[in-house]
Order: structure tokens, then C-alpha cells, then sequence
């Protein structure tokens, strides 16, 4: 689920959650990935001079399922459609391993340290 309105957004993602509740859906996991910033610049008309520049947040929401019966899977897809607000696009497709590497942040100072420890002679080990 994707869309520029975070409130609107967690709303959403909440009702998902007490549809799939109400059906016996196992939900296995839920996640937030990090906002994504676009700019978007306006022109004055016939021109290349900026009339207007602005920066729009879009906010990602993940619900991973699992074991969705095939019986109850179109009757929870249309309950989720029949809620979807406008504003929000959604997407239903399989879990690949790609998108657990999207969900973490990298801590780039955390690999800074580690490399100039590299770089120093590794850590120290007990014996």
C-alpha cells in the first residue's frame, strides 16, 4: 500500500488488519518501509524558469499473509478493494526475498566503524 497521506494511510493499513482478523487470515507479519521523497518543480508557462518546486513524501505500508485459502482469498481482496480510499494505491502479490531487503534502513555510520576496525587490524579476540 503506497500513498502520500501518512495518516490516511496507517488508517488503511489498520482496516486491513480487522478484515483479514474477521476471516481468520494469518497475518504473519507487518512493516513500514522508509518514506521516499520526490521533487516535483512547476514552470511558468513557456519557460524553464521554476514557478514553484515542492517535495512529496510517499509512504509504503507492507502486510505480508500467509496460507490465504483460495476459497476466502477473492472475497478478502474485494472487502480490502471496497474500503481502498483514492488516495491510496494497492498491490497484492507474492512475497519475494527482495522485499526484506527494502524493509531495513542501513546504519552507514555502523558500517563506517566496522570498516575502519578492518582497516585497524580487525577486533581483538579472547582466548
Amino acid at each position: 500500500m503506497k500513498s502520500y497521506d501518512f495518516a490516511l494511510l496507517e488508517s488503511y493499513q489498520r482496516l486491513v488488519y480487522k478484515i483479514a482478523k474477521m476471516l481468520d487470515i494469518c497475518v504473519e507479519d507487518g512493516w513500514a518501509t522508509p518514506a521516499k521523497q520526490t521533487k516535483v518543480q512547476r514552470f511558468k508557462p513557456n519557460s524553464t524558469v521554476v514557478d514553484s518546486e515542492y517535495i512529496l513524501n510517499t509512504y509504503e505500508r507492507n502486510i505480508q499473509i500467509s496460507e490465504l485459502p483460495s476459497n476466502i482469498a477473492p472475497i478478502f481482496i474485494e472487502l480490502i478493494q471496497a474500503g481502498l480510499p483514492k488516495s491510496i494505491t494497492l498491490r497484492v502479490h507474492k512475497h519475494e526475498e527482495e522485499f526484506e531487503k527494502i524493509r531495513y534502513v542501513p546504519d552507514l555510520e555502523l558500517k563506517e566503524l566496522k570498516t575502519q576496525l578492518d582497516t585497524l587490524g580487525g577486533p581483538v579476540k579472547k582466548k
